[in-house]
C-alpha cells in the first residue's frame, strides 16, 4: 500500500511502505497484523492514562481554594503545588521517551501507571504543603513515563496516515474530556469528602489499563537504540528544571540575581546538552529536527495552545469560586461546555485538513485562542461568568484545532521506530505549555494581586497578612471579620484579582496573535492531507 508522509520541508512523500522510513507493521517486533477492532481497543485503553493526567490536573485546580484553607498555603506554595508536577515531568519527558524506545513503550507505560497510582494514594493524605509539593513532584516522575508512551504507541499501532490522524485527534480529545470530567469528580469529592480524595481517582482510572494493557496493547521499541547516555539524561534534567524555576522567580519577584542565576544556569546546561547531542553517535534527542521551521513551528503551536488553556483555567477556576461564589462542583460543571468544545474541534479538523492546508488550520486555531483572550481584555468582569465562559469556549475550540494538527505534523515527520523520541518532544511541548501557563500567567496574576491589594483600615495584621498572599486567603480572612469590614476586604481583594486577570489576558492575547501569524507564514506550504 502507499503512505503519504510529511517531510520536514513541508512536502509529501508517496512511498511504498516496505521501503519507506516507517517500519512495516509486520516487521515490527511484537506487533502483528492486528484487526482494526484490536487497534481501536488498544487506543481505548491508552485513553485511561491520558484521562488520568487531565483529570488529575483540573481536579487539583478546582481543589486549590480548599487546599489553601486546609493547609494554610501561601501564594508561592500554591503555585508550587500546581507547578511541581509539570516541572519534574517536563524535565524527564525526553529521557523517558528515549527510555521507552529502548525497553519497550508498553512496558514503560505499565511501570509508570503503577507508580502513578501508588504515589497518588500517598499524596492524598498529605499533612502539609511541603508533603503535597513533594507528592506532586513524585507524580511528575511517573507521569513522564505515561504520555510519551501513549502517543508513540499510537504512532506504531496506526500506520495509515488518516487513521493515525483520527487516533491523534481522539488522544488529544482525551485531554479535554479528562479536563471536563476532572472538575466534576474533583468538585464532588471536595464537597463530600476532602481535597485529598481527588488524588485517589488515579487508582480507579488505571485499573482497566493495568488489567488488560499487556494483552491488548502491542509492544514496540527501537530495534537499534544504541547505548544509554547518562550524561545526556542528566543534562536534560538540569536544563529544564532551573530554567523554568528562573522563569517563576522572574514572574513573581522581577528580574533579579536569583532569576538570572537559575535561568542562566539552565541556558548553559542546555547549550552543553545540544552540543553533546550533535557530537555523539546515538543522540538522546535529534536536535537537528529543530533546525526545520515546520517542525519547530508545530512545537511552538503545541506549547502556546496549552499555555493559553491552562493559564486561562488557572485564573477562571478561582474567579468562579472566589469571585462568583460558586462551589467547586458548580464551577466545574459551568466549564464543561467549553472543554467539550475542545474535543469536538479536535475531531472536526481531521476531515477538514483534506480540504484546507494544515498550516492554515493551526493558524486559525491560534487566532481563536487570541480572540478568547481579547474577550477577557475588553469584557466587563462584573457582568457575571457568562462572558468569561464564552471566552473560554472560543479559546477551547482554537486549542482543539491547533494541537491536533500540530501533533500530527510532528509525528508524521519521523520514522516509526523513533516515535518515542518525537512523542517526548511533542509531549514536552504539552507540559512546558501547561507549566508556563500557570508559572508565568499564574505568577503574574499573583504578583499583580499582591501589588494592587489595598487593605481596608481596621483589618488586623494577621488578617492582612493572610489576605496579602492569595485571593483565597482574603476570602477566608474576610469570613471571620464583622460584616462591614468583611465586605470591604472582599471587594478590595476581588478588585485586585480582576486587575491581574486583565494583565494576564493581555499577555495571552499578544502571544496567541503572534503565534497565529507565525503558523500562517511558516506552515502555509504544508500540503493538504490525502
Amino acid at each position: 500500500m502507499y503512505l503519504k508522509l510529511y517531510r520536514l520541508d513541508g512536502t509529501v512523500n508517496d512511498m511504498y511502505s516496505p521501503s519507506s522510513t516507517q517500519t512495516p507493521r509486520s516487521a515490527r517486533p511484537d506487533v502483528g497484523q492486528a484487526a482494526p477492532w484490536r487497534d481501536w481497543t488498544a487506543l481505548a485503553l491508552l485513553m485511561f492514562p491520558v484521562l488520568l493526567v487531565a483529570v488529575d490536573n483540573t481536579a487539583l485546580t478546582f481543589a486549590l481554594p480548599e487546599i489553601a484553607r486546609s493547609l494554610d498555603v501561601g501564594g508561592v506554595q500554591l503555585l508550587w503545588i500546581v507547578d511541581a508536577y509539570p516541572l519534574v515531568l517536563a524535565a524527564l519527558l525526553v529521557s523517558m521517551g528515549n527510555l521507552g524506545d529502548r525497553i519497550g513503550r508498553r512496558r514503560l507505560l505499565l511501570i509508570g501507571s503503577t507508580g502513578f497510582a501508588a504515589v497518588s494514594a500517598a499524596t492524598a493524605f498529605a499533612p502539609s504543603a511541603e508533603w503535597l509539593i513533594a507528592g506532586r513532584a513524585g507524580l511528575g516522575v511517573f507521569g513522564a513515563m505515561l504520555m510519551p508512551s501513549t502517543l508513540s504507541l499510537i504512532r506504531n499501532i496506526f500506520t495509515d496516515p488518516n487513521r493515525r490522524r483520527l487516533a491523534i485527534a481522539v488522544w488529544a480529545a482525551g485531554f479535554s474530556g479528562g479536563a471536563a470530567l476532572g472538575p466534576i469528580f474533583g468538585g464532588w469529592l471536595v464537597e463530600h469528602f476532602w481535597w485529598g480524595a481527588v488524588f485517589l481517582v488515579a487508582a480507579f482510572l488505571l485499573l482497566p489499563l493495568l488489567a488488560f494493557g499487556r494483552i491488548l496493547i502491542p509492544e514496540s521499541k527501537d530495534a537499534n537504540p544504541g547505548r544509554v547516555d547518562v550524561t545526556s539524561i542528566v543534562l536534560s534534567v538540569v536544563t529544564m528544571a532551573p530554567f523554568v524555576y528562573g522563569i517563576k522567580e522572574f514572574a513573581v519577584h522581577g528580574f533579579g540575581a536569583s532569576a538570572a542565576a537559575f535561568m542562566g544556569f539552565g541556558l548553559v546546561m542546555g547549550i552543553l546538552f545540544v552540543r553533546r547531542q550533535q557530537r555523539i553517535e546515538n543522540p538522546m534527542l535529534d536536535v537537528a529536527l529543530f533546525k526545520n521551521k515546520v517542525f519547530s513551528t508545530a512545537i511552538v503551536a503545541n506549547v502556546l495552545s496549552l499555555f493559553s488553556m491552562t493559564g486561562f483555567i488557572y485564573f477562571f477556576a478561582q474567579h468562579l469560586q472566589l469571585v462568583e461564589g460558586q462551589s467547586p462542583m458548580e464551577a466545574g460543571i459551568a466549564m464543561i461546555p467549553a472543554l467539550l468544545a475542545t474535543v469536538i474541534a479536535g475531531l472536526l479538523v481531521v476531515p477538514l485538513v483534506k480540504r484546507v492546508r494544515p498550516g492554515f488550520v493551526v493558524a486559525a486555531g491560534l487566532t481563536l485562542s487570541a480572540v478568547g483572550y481579547l474577550i477577557v481584555v475588553v469584557g466587563d468582569h462584573g457582568s457575571g461568568p457568562v462572558f468569561l465562559l464564552s471566552a473560554l469556549t472560543v479559546l477551547a475550540v482554537g486549542v482543539g484545532a491547533a494541537e491536533t494538527i500540530s501533533n500530527d505534523l510532528i509525528l508524521a515527520s519521523v520514522p516509526a521506530d523513533k516515535s518515542g523520541a518525537a512523542s517526548a518532544i511533542s509531549e514536552t511541548g504539552y507540559e512546558l505549555g501547561s507549566l508556563l501557563g500557570t508559572a508565568v500567567l499564574g505568577s503574574i496574576l499573583t504578583a499583580s494581586y499582591q501589588h494592587n491589594l489595598i487593605i481596608p483600615d481596621g483589618v488586623s495584621s494577621q488578617a492582612a497578612g493572610k489576605s496579602g498572599e492569595t485571593l483565597a486567603g482574603a476570602v477566608d480572612a474576610a469570613a471571620a471579620l464583622p460584616a462591614p469590614l468583611s465586605e470591604a476586604l472582599t471587594v478590595a481583594a476581588r478588585t485586585a484579582f480582576e486587575s491581574g486577570v486583565h494583565i494576564t489576558a493581555a499577555i495571552g492575547l499578544v502571544l496567541m496573535a503572534g503565534a497565529a501569524v507565525l503558523a500562517a507564514v511558516v506552515l502555509r506550504r504544508v500540503p493538504k492531507a490525502q
